[in-house]
Order: C-alpha cells, then structure tokens, then sequence
C-alpha cells in the first residue's frame, strides 16, 4: 500500500469495503466517509472531505449505543448507562473500533499528515470511524450499522465490565502482578501473519516467567491489550 501519496494503492472501493467487512450501495460514500480534509487540500479534484459525515455518524452511534446499553443492562440506572455509553462513543475507544476493523491504512489523506502518522493518530481514527457509521446509515439505514457497530460493543469488555470506567486491561493486569510481589509482566511477539497492509501480531503476556495469556491484533498495542484481557480472564478478575 502507498501510504507516500496519501491514498490506498491499487484498491477499488469494493476491496476497501471488503477489507472493513461491509458492502455499499454507493461506494461514493464509503470514499468520502475515509477523505481526511487534507487530502481536499492537495487533490482538487475530490469534492468533499468527511467532516459532515463525522458528525452524522456521532449521533447516530449515540442513539444506537444509547439503545444497546439500555437492551443489554437492564440492571442499570440512567448515571450507570450514561457512564458506558460516554466510554464507549469517547474518541479513544472509537479509536480502538477503527484500528480493530483496520481504518488506518484505508485512509485517504495528504502526504504530510500522512507522513506524519497521520494512520496512527487517535484523534483522526475515531473520527473517521464516526465518518464510516455515518456513510453506512446513508447508504443502508439504522438496521445495517446496527449490525456493524454491535459486535465491535461486545468485544469491549474492559469497559462493560467495569460499569463505564475505562482501565487498561494492561494496567489492571500489572497492578495485580506487583500487588503479589512480581516485576511488571512481558509482553512478547509470539508470531506475526498478513501482509504488510494487513498485519496481524500475536502476542503473549509473561509474569514471573510464566505465560498468562495471549491475544492477536491488527498492531502490537491491541495484541498486547487482547493478551492482558486474557490473563485477567484466568485470574477471575475479568
């Protein structure tokens, strides 16, 4: 992928959809919702950056949170509920969702905010997965993004399960190793599959030399946090 020009390499829209497992109806969507308005500024020809769509898709993702959260946690009051669903729409969860369903490398953007991580930027990931929710309800309405958006709820467990309050599983999981007079645990690479615009890393998470979990993910960071979630679950804690 030709991350020096600011745009996916050789991919139709049809590919970019598969590759974020959705289909369009008007691919022109799905392109302006991944159109970061700096690549308007050196790509005259582009009519409209994602901005609108940002915004369209913030509301919905509130509603239909709003409504997951009610559905699925019936035990809890309206402070509760609204604690989760800030967690779960702030930008640097919408954030994790993008780099789960690999936005990053799909973006189109100008070559000096792509040069300068523009792929890997918090900030920029969340609202481009606000942009995608946003051209999906245009394009097929609040049952598609429905099924979209909810499986990516359900794997965010760290915040379900802790009632709004988003801990790193990473942190939750040190505090327990060093509470039981243990260093810090080792996070360590155990395979890497994919290709280069696809890369998949499988970690595992050591304590006292001893492998308490493992988890894949689509950067390091996101393998390190499934493997810490995974030895939380072995501890009881999760």
């Amino acid at each position: 992928m030709d991350h020096t020009q600011g745009q996916p390499a050789d991919l139709t829209p049809q590919v970019i959809a598969q590759r974020l497992g959705l289909k369009f109806k008007d691919y022109r969507l799905l392109m302006r919702a991944l159109t970061h308005r700096s690549y308007i500024n050196e790509h005259p020809e582009a009519i409209e950056d994602n901005e609108r769509l940002e915004f369209l898709g913030d509301a919905v993702l509130d509603f239909l949170v709003g409504a997951w959260l009610y559905n699925h946690f019936p035990e809890l009051q309206e402070g509760g509920l609204t604690r989760l669903r800030a967690a779960l729409v702030g930008n640097a969860q919408l954030a994790e969702f993008a780099r789960q369903i690999g936005i990053g490398p799909l973006m189109l953007m100008g070559h000096g905010e792509a040069e300068g991580g523009g792929r890997e930027r918090g900030p920029l990931l969340g609202s481009t997965f606000e942009a995608l929710i946003g051209a999906l309800y245009l394009d097929q309405g609040l049952p598609a993004v429905r099924a979209y958006v909810e499986p990516l709820l359900e794997s965010a467990q760290h915040i379900l399960l802790g009632g709004g309050r988003e801990r790193d599983p990473k942190s939750q999981l040190q505090e327990w190793s060093q509470s039981h007079g243990y260093g810090p645990p080792a996070y360590q690479v155990e395979a890497t599959s994919g290709p280069d615009h696809g890369r998949v890393f499988e970690m595992a998470v050591y304590i006292n030399g001893e492998e308490y979990g493992r988890g894949a993910g689509a950067s390091k960071n996101i393998a390190a946090k499934a493997a810490a979630l995974a030895a939380l679950q072995k501890l009881g804690l999760a």
